[in-house]
């Protein structure tokens, strides 16, 4: 697995020897989408930012540095970074007070000192794709001004992305309350001092960043602490899994078409009549789709040897997999959020809001009462709304995967499908599928565990000060891990459902349903005779995975 990873994101890089002509435009308007992430961290899209968020973060940076200039404390330039009270903070230059040089020296070495003390992650590199979609998401909610960042921090945020540099960043070690130990590696690349996928090589960001004449970050005030905590790179890799969850959903409802044929199925529980009764969104839009998929098919057409009611597997699908497809939207709604919305804490306003006479604690966080902007301690760093999102989306595909497990078993049993046993032709003497239910019911059972919730796990961090986690990145892990089961299961339906096509000898298939059939039996012929199913599991793994519908 190690192995894989690494190969993995090598030949992801490869592809950035020539960079995307067009160039994905952000803007502060917070309406990045999913797929403008997916393209940017798998496509290898470009980026521009406009003019108006270039001021935005300016302003941003300015009201860090009115803040020190007020004797607002500003961690990483004023508090926290060992200064002396008895130094000047500020300087006159020009006749105007700026912050002094001798600070701001203090506070460069402080935000590289922090950016070196919180990498400290654990396991194989996360995937190239994952890195950049998270260094899109951190760079989009840049724009506002709400981060307190210099411009410069933001320049390399787009510089690495458009040239396919890539901070190699641990896979493990954050708990879901911003990804400090494992973004801080970005950091730490930027300023030369950590190692980068470029070119399809792990390399030194230094020799990578000389070699394009990339100057090193010199980070300084909140610099570092914006770099390091934030959700981006978990909302890097939960809006890809979101697409990746929404494909397969599609995939599997016209597989369970073509499954559903091959059981020679009731469509009656699919009807308009059906669902109507009982308007759940997901069931109902699940239950149009399979309608369309068996459209024309032979299953609309009475059937001597058709049940009046089959096997609730079969029976209830719409529910299973309409409970799948309201977790999707849930979970893409709040991704949504998540990508066009800074976690910073502190939250820095360019313009300070307005504050109602019975709430004068937050005056305090207010610079120049107000006229130069507020810094606002938060907690939008908590990753709950999504982890706990993937974690009902996990629990459903779980109850989705015992549902295809049975489905299968069911195939081979001649009281249900009225074919041969095992469906086995006549002239094979052997097991036919008899023995291949063990591999399928062992991921069903793995899946099971992947699905458990971790949120409510509990640990006390910092000095009793960080009490409560989300541990975001195993939702996130075992979501991938259990889409992949799936297709491992999915992979078995294939077998034995055009296995079963094929024994209705006249059946006529709908014309979404043939071509899957079609096209697995170009990799995957009938059986008629017992072999070694292991090449054929994994052929059917790898052609689901690539179908395009």
């Amino acid at each position: 697995m190690p192995n894989k990873l690494i190969n993995i994101s090598i030949l992801l890089t490869l592809s950035f020897t020539s960079i995307s002509s067009f160039a994905l435009q952000l803007t502060p308007d917070r309406n990045l989408t999913l797929e403008q992430v997916e393209q940017v961290a798998r496509k290898n899209e470009t980026v521009n930012i406009n003019d108006q968020a270039w001021k935005n973060i300016e302003q941003g940076h300015n009201v860090i540095l009115e803040a020190a200039l007020n004797n607002v404390p500003v961690y990483g330039l004023t508090v926290g970074v060992g200064w002396n009270k008895d130094k000047p903070i500020f300087m006159e230059k020009n006749g105007t007070k700026v912050v002094s040089d001798e600070l701001l020296a203090v506070s460069k070495k402080f935000n590289k000192s922090s950016l070196r003390a919180h990498s400290a992650g654990l396991g194989d590199p996360l995937p190239i794709e994952t890195v950049r979609a998270g260094m899109l998401i951190r760079l989009n909610t840049m724009l506002n001004g709400e981060t307190g960042v210099q411009r410069e921090v933001a320049e390399k945020y787009l510089e690495f992305l458009n040239h396919g540099i890539t901070p190699v960043v641990p896979s493990r070690g954050t708990v879901g309350e911003a990804d400090i130990t494992l973004a801080s590696h970005i950091g730490l690349a930027m300023i030369g001092e950590w190692d980068v996928f470029y070119q399809g090589k792990r390399q030194t960001a230094k020799t990578v960043m000389e070699r394009l004449g990339i100057q090193p970050l010199d980070p300084v005030g909140k610099d570092f602490l914006s770099i390091l905590s934030t959700n981006s790179l978990m909302a890097g890799e939960a809006t890809l899994l979101t697409l990746d969850n929404q494909r397969f959903l599609d995939k599997q409802i016209a597989l369970f078409g073509l499954v559903l044929e091959g059981f020679n199925g009731n469509v009656a529980p699919f009807s308009e009549i059906a669902v109507n009764a009982r308007p759940y969104a997901g069931m109902r839009k699940v239950a149009e789709k399979i309608r369309k998929t068996l459209n024309g098919s032979d299953l609309w057409k009475p059937s001597d040897t058709r049940s009046l009611q089959d096997p609730l597997s079969f029976r209830s699908m719409a529910y299973t997999l309409g409970a799948i497809s309201e977790n999707i939207d849930a979970l893409k709604q709040a991704v949504e959020i998540q990508i066009n919305s800074t976690d910073d804490n502190p939250l820095v306003l360019t313009k300070s809001p307005v504050i109602s006479a019975d709430q004068t604690q937050l005056k305090r966080y207010e610079i120049k009462e107000g006229e130069l902007g507020a810094i606002y301690p938060t907690s939008n760093f908590n990753f709950l709304s999504i982890t706990n999102k993937v974690e009902y989306l996990n629990q459903s595909l779980a109850k989705l995967a015992e549902v295809m497990t049975q489905q299968i078993i069911r195939f081979e049993n001649p009281e249900f499908t009225k074919l041969s046993r095992f469906l086995s032709v006549p002239q094979n003497e052997g097991h036919a599928f008899g023995a291949i239910q063990k591999p399928f019911t062992e991921t069903n059972i793995r899946i099971k565990q992947l699905a458990q919730p971790v949120s409510f796990s509990s640990s006390t961090l910092a000095g009793n000060i960080e009490d409560t986690i989300t541990m975001s990145s195993i939702a996130l892990a075992n979501n991938r891990q259990i889409v992949n089961g799936l297709y491992e299961i999915a992979s078995f339906q294939l077998l034995h459902g055009t296995q079963a096509l094929d024994l209705r000898s006249n059946f006529i298939a709908s014309d979404s349903t043939k071509t899957i059939w079609q096209e697995y039996r170009k990799i995957v012929p009938f059986i008629e005779q017992d072999k070694p199913y292991t090449p054929i599991i994994i052929e059917g793994i790898e052609f689901w995975k690539n179908y395009k519908q």
